[in-house]
């Protein structure tokens, strides 16, 4: 599935809907393109986090992971930084609980059990 090429509803939504099957839920936040008609065959549950908590954003916490990976190195291309940074990516994805400690909050624990996500 193509990434969506702007941050419409109609354009997020088959992208989310395209998710069905590899994922249960996805959290984001409350901005309206995150609602309405066009999420009405999506069976992805959308948790939605509280207003205004870009601290409580799960990519937040994955980014600041990798970026820890990757400071104090001095890289020569880009393309090494880039490696470095997809090897810290295949080690979250290789180690769930790593990605879980990282992103999942009580809150979100909470959401996606009230949603009956397992």
């Amino acid at each position: 599935m193509k990434a969506a090429s702007n941050m419409k509803a109609a354009s997020i939504a088959p992208v989310i809907k395209a998710w069905e099957g590899e994922m249960e839920a996805v959290v984001w936040d409350g901005a309206r393109r995150h609602a309405g008609p066009a999420y009405e065959t999506v069976s992805v549950k959308r948790i939605q986090q509280p207003p205004y908590a870009p601290e409580l954003q799960p990519a937040e916490r994955v980014f600041a992971y990798l970026r820890r990976q990757v400071e104090g190195v001095v890289y020569g291309k880009l393309s090494a930084k880039r490696a470095a940074l997809e090897k810290g990516l295949w080690a979250l994805a290789a180690c769930p609980a790593a990605l879980r400690s990282l992103t999942g909050w009580g809150w979100i624990r909470r959401a996606l059990a009230q949603a009956g996500c397992t």
